[in-house]
């Protein structure tokens, strides 16, 4: 990028990527450009405390980049992050990088274990960790022979104390207001994010800082048309890779606001947001938006008809969640794909071009492929695992060379998801390339079979995994959540079953039929199906036709 705010674009016909100089610390464009563009008045968040400009979010940036340097902490050195979202959590990210330093953010709702493992793997110096939740961190603190300081942030909770050295709000105030940015490359890591342990440990994917503005043109400008007068509200937090482009590149880029939600996304806390702060951009998952369906929202739930779209991604979007959410709220849900390796969404619906049922066509300046189970290019209609290549890619995992380079393969990056084309250029879900089920001999889509139950009135959300028959042969198995005033049972099942069987070919119909209260999610309410497969068999409530 010749100047901060400045982009320049490849040969006519090439991939519209942005271009940017070698030396380059993201910090500049995303925070201190804002002041000399002459928008320092201009509210850039509002957070569950108050309501913070352009200036007051650089005045805070320096500062929180003053008060980690004053720890000792020197470029590429690590802090992590274990914070709402709030203007703190933005402060200390950007001060972070603009000094150097690497932040790693981390998901506030893990076990104690899944922290002694980031912080002895990342080897990060500091931690910055709301004080409410620094008691997860205190007993295995003489284990992690590389942390050399705890901050805390808010209160403790009563009865105890905060259990760490000191308290960031306090040093903050004490800093610096002026901060130079470090010289730092384009190429170089910002900041790192750990990727799901759902099939081992979580690997910290290093992500450098050319790559947060490709996100933000590419898709941000080029499919939202994100723009300086939109107000956006993710539901989904700032330590996803998700969210931290929702609510902090995309707005930041643009000189657009922002809303934080320190709390749990449920349907009234977002309807709370939504109808307080009237977003034109909201940000969510499959599970939230069939939630505030259930619930009876209406429009005046999500700010009176002010939204100009809907976007999901996290876990693909049954189409008939989409067609009821247009119909009762009169805004699209466009459905993407993206993955932490990739920062963020890569495949998507747009607002002029959708197709339910569908994650619709790549984001300009990504290209995908669908490979068959010999590495070959899949027909239209073949399913196949999806590969992406695109600008935003990560360097790699930090220790980690075996799932690197499994993973990352030259230009392209194997996502686990498994699909389809059609002649069109659009993209189906087919699951991920561990849930697909061969079913006689014939691949079957657990999401497919998924849609198919939820389109049922008296289903709330569906998740379909394999399980052995008494043959020792894999069939379907559905998990079933119903709406409220509706019983589970036999005869149920077999409504179900026979609601499958009239819309789907037959082999692809659940053998057997579980009612539960409630599904395992992980914290961005993607379905956790390993616990599912792994459930008893004895207490399970089968029916079987």
């Amino acid at each position: 990028m010749p100047d901060a705010g400045s982009e320049a674009l490849t040969k006519a016909g090439a991939p519209p990527l942005v271009d940017l100089p070698r030396e380059y610390n993201a910090a500049s464009h995303f925070i201190d450009r804002h002041l000399a563009a002459g928008r320092g008045d201009k509210i850039a968040y509002i957070d569950d405390a108050g309501r913070y400009s352009y200036a007051e979010l650089a005045r805070r940036v320096n500062q929180a980049g003053n008060v980690l340097r004053g720890l000792g902490l020197e470029g590429e050195q690590r802090v992590m992050l274990c914070l709402p979202d709030g203007i703190d959590f933005v402060a200390l990210f950007w001060g972070a990088i603009k000094a150097g330093i690497v932040p790693i953010p981390v998901n506030t709702l893990l076990t104690a274990d899944d922290y002694d493992f980031m912080l002895r793997d990342s080897r990060a110096k500091v931690l910055v960790v709301a004080a409410a939740a620094a008691e997860k961190f205190r007993a295995r603190r003489a284990a992690q022979p590389a942390l050399k300081t705890i901050l805390t942030l808010g209160a403790a909770p009563a009865g105890g104390d905060a259990g760490g050295e000191g308290d960031f709000s306090r040093l903050r105030e004490a800093a610096s207001e002026h901060l130079d940015a470090a010289a730092t490359c384009r190429d170089e890591p910002a900041f790192w994010l750990y990727s799901s342990g759902s099939t081992g440990a979580p690997k910290g994917t290093l992500h450098l800082h050319g790559s947060l503005v490709q996100t933000a043109v590419l898709y941000g400008e080029r499919v939202l048309g994100i723009r300086e007068g939109d107000v956006m509200f993710s539901a989904a937090k700032l330590f996803f890779a998700y969210g931290l482009g929702n609510a902090m590149t995309f707005p930041l880029h643009v000189g657009a606001s922002a809303v934080l939600l320190a709390g749990r996304p449920t349907p009234e806390a977002v309807a709370e947001v939504m109808a307080r702060h009237r977003p034109t951009l909201f940000f969510g998952v499959p599970t939230l938006y069939a939630a505030m369906l259930a619930a009876g929202q209406d429009q005046a739930a999500t700010g009176g008809g002010r939204l100009r779209a809907c976007v999901s991604a996290g876990e693909a979007l049954p189409e008939d969640v989409s067609r009821r959410w247009r119909k009762r709220f009169e805004v699209e849900i466009l459905d993407g794909i993206g993955s932490t390796e990739m920062l963020h969404i890569f495949l998507s619906n747009r607002p002029d071009d959708i197709r339910y049922g569908s994650t619709g066509r790549p984001v300009p300046g990504y290209r995908l492929r669908i490979l068959d189970e010999a590495g070959r290019d899949a027909a239209p209609g073949e399913i196949g695992e999806l590969l992406v290549s695109g600008p935003s890619a990560a360097a790699g995992y930090w220790n980690n060379c075996d799932r690197t380079r499994t993973t990352f393969e030259g230009a392209w990056v194997r996502t686990g998801d498994k699909y389809t084309s059609d002649g069109d250029g659009y993209y189906q879900y087919a699951g991920r390339a561990d849930d697909m089920l061969k079913v006689g001999g014939i691949w079957v889509s657990p999401f497919e079979v998924e849609q198919a139950l939820a389109a049922h009135p008296a289903v709330l959300e569906a998740a379909v995994v394999g399980m052995a028959d008494a043959d020792g042969l894999i069939k379907p198995k559905a998990f079933v959540v119903l709406q409220a005033g509706n019983a589970g049972g036999g005869g149920m099942a077999g409504t179900l079953q026979a609601f499958v069987k009239d819309r789907l070919a037959p082999y692809k119909y659940p053998r057997w039929v579980e009612f539960l209260d409630e599904l395992p999610k992980t914290a961005t309410g993607k379905i956790q199906r390993f616990k599912l497969r792994s459930r008893d068999a004895g207490g399970a409530r089968r029916t079987r036709p």
